[in-house]
């Protein structure tokens, strides 16, 4: 499972676990269903209307970047072994930086990244390109959350 299956990081997500074999299912608002399911999601869970975590369904891993969901929430989706990634979200004084940290592991092995690239397994999902003047309207566009895959800045 996949919650925030249609942002930036998410899109990425979804895509390299159909390349790696993986049944995904995608978590995204309705407005990212169909986007979502394009990339290769098998399942898509609109959060606005159903909540995942009382449906009985066990996921083997759950890779979460919405950070808005409690632990025992999520705990509750997963199989007894089950592993919770966590990336990004709000965590509070005690838990910021581990973010950045989970992060890191995701982006790390570029070189596989760039073979299902040009292999054409993986596509960046591009939402909307501002020109580099309008940098600020690009930051303020990306902090409404309601992006579907990346926000570029052309040079």
């Amino acid at each position: 499972m996949i919650i925030g299956a249609s942002g930036g990081v998410g899109s990425f997500a979804v895509q390299l676990a159909k390349a790696f074999g993986a049944e995904v299912t995608g978590v995204c608002s309705t407005k990212s269903l169909e986007m979502v399911r394009s990339i290769g999601a098998d399942h898509v869970v609109d959060y606005t209307q159903q909540d995942f975590t009382r449906t009985g369904l066990r996921y083997d891993l759950i890779l979460e970047m919405a950070g808005n969901r409690s632990l025992a929430d999520l705990r509750r989706a997963l199989t007894p072994k089950g592993t919770l990634v966590l990336v990004g979200g709000s965590g509070g004084k005690w838990f910021m930086g581990t973010g950045r940290a989970l992060r890191s592991v995701l982006v790390s092995p570029l070189e596989v990244l760039k073979e299902l690239i040009e292999a054409g397994k993986v596509t960046p999902v591009i939402d909307r390109t501002f020109p580099l003047s309008e940098t600020p309207a690009a930051i303020r566009y990306v902090g409404e959350r309601s992006t579907q895959g990346k926000t570029v800045i052309t040079v």
